[in-house]
């Protein structure tokens, strides 16, 4: 047993099979892949890496499946799938997601791809240690009984990253007592029979986790904590500024060299930094130096037309160049933000209530009022650099057909 000082959890104590997987070179990449990439540019301390948010995430579900009383073997590939949750993860993460997505049609959650590989590593340490690899890439994916302890409402990875998030940025709003979710955590059949972890090896019993009696309250600290982090850290405007420049200089850069998808997504931050740097120097420069765009629009969900909301990448990168060609500037000029509709996943989490599992949105009335705060703050954002903000912001309103915009202060 080997045990490794975390800032977070404290010692986080590794098996045999958990240290070998450590030493594999597609878990050490994980210490060059920053966790919270472009947010680092508003909070210098957020610094911490993928590597780190792992550990806690094996910690966590180790601490889970043993209140769970589920059996060795299943025990075993949980904390592993928990291991190698974000293995799959492309440079700056979840930044880069959208254009590997697109280039290969996988989410970084999908790790069947690494678990085949060429030298096939990882699958060797799982082999060797007696764990079957593609029921861990299951559970990676959230499949089966227990695949949404590793990715779900309830899932461990959420529980770790917004205490380790909240901790290295400094702020008070991701506090969340992980340490009463795991352990309030429960298997109910779809019968309402609970408590039996014979349910997990049933594979024609539904099984559903979920939070114990009396949890209301614990549920809905996750998901306020997750609607105040995505406010004042997630979706920081400097943050989603920086975000989307580095997602256009990653399509030129992709555009421009010979680089494939594959080779792509297994680049570390700063090797695609340098990259950039060099390949597309207008955007990969003002990254590095932190020289941003700014925002010529910043336009709220009531300002934007219905169909402009639902806009997808094609549709963005029309607009950009209307844009630029309305305002007289380069067309790389002009930068077109238009983030997914705001949810709240969370909500759909389960916890037990006068004995019956129910939805977290059907148990408490806090889910209302956490909606209509996302929605009041999902924001359509158009940026360019500082000296064209006013040319861009008049062509912006009028290609977009925005109601009426609020112009941020300098």
């Amino acid at each position: 047993m080997k045990a490794i000082k975390d800032s977070v959890h404290g010692h986080v104590r590794l098996g045999d099979l958990a240290a070998e997987l450590v030493d594999t070179p597609a878990f050490q990449r994980l210490r060059h892949i920053k966790q919270l990439s472009t947010v680092r540019l508003v909070y210098p301390s957020a610094n911490h890496t993928r590597f780190e948010h792992s550990l806690g995430v094996y910690h966590l579900a180790g601490r889970a499946v043993d209140g769970l009383g589920v059996d060795g073997d299943t025990a075993a590939h949980v904390r592993a799938a928990a291991m190698l949750h974000d293995v799959g993860h492309g440079p700056y993460g979840h930044q880069t997601e959208g254009i590997i997505r697109r280039a290969t049609g996988r989410d970084h959650d999908d790790v069947g791809w690494l678990l085949t590989d060429a030298d096939r590593e990882v699958c060797q340490v799982l082999e060797r240690n007696g764990l079957d690899p593609e029921r861990v890439a299951g559970l990676i994916d959230g499949a089966g009984a227990l695949g949404p302890l590793v990715s779900g409402e309830l899932d461990v990875d959420r529980m770790d990253y917004l205490v380790r998030d909240a901790h290295h940025t400094g702020v008070p709003y991701g506090t969340v007592d992980t340490g009463r979710l795991v352990t309030e955590l429960r298997l109910v059949g779809g019968d309402g029979a609970g408590g039996s972890a014979d349910l997990v090896s049933d594979p024609g019993h539904a099984v559903d986790l979920v939070l114990d009696e009396g949890n209301v309250a614990t549920a809905e600290s996750l998901l306020v904590a997750r609607s105040l982090m995505n406010a004042v850290v997630y979706r920081h405007h400097v943050s989603r500024v920086a975000g989307a420049m580095l997602e256009r200089a990653c399509e030129r850069y992709l555009d421009r060299t010979d680089t494939d998808a594959a080779a792509f997504r297994r680049m570390a931050d700063h090797d695609l930094l340098v990259e950039l740097r060099e390949r597309v120097p207008a955007l990969g420069e003002r990254i590095e130096r932190r020289d941003l765009y700014k925002r010529a629009v910043w336009a709220g969900i009531d300002e934007v037309p219905a169909g402009t909301v639902d806009a997808g990448r094609a549709e963005e990168r029309t607009a950009e160049r209307e844009i630029a060609d309305a305002a007289g500037v380069d067309r790389d000029a002009v930068i077109v933000d238009i983030p997914s509709r705001p949810t709240l996943k969370e909500s759909g989490s389960a916890v037990v209530v006068d004995g019956v599992p129910q939805r977290l949105e059907d148990a408490s009335e806090l889910v209302t009022g956490l909606r209509a705060a996302e929605r009041r703050r999902w924001t359509l954002g158009v940026y360019c650099p500082a000296e064209r903000v006013d040319p861009v912001a008049t062509a912006a309103r009028e290609v977009l057909g925005l109601r009426a915009t609020e112009r941020p202060a300098p």
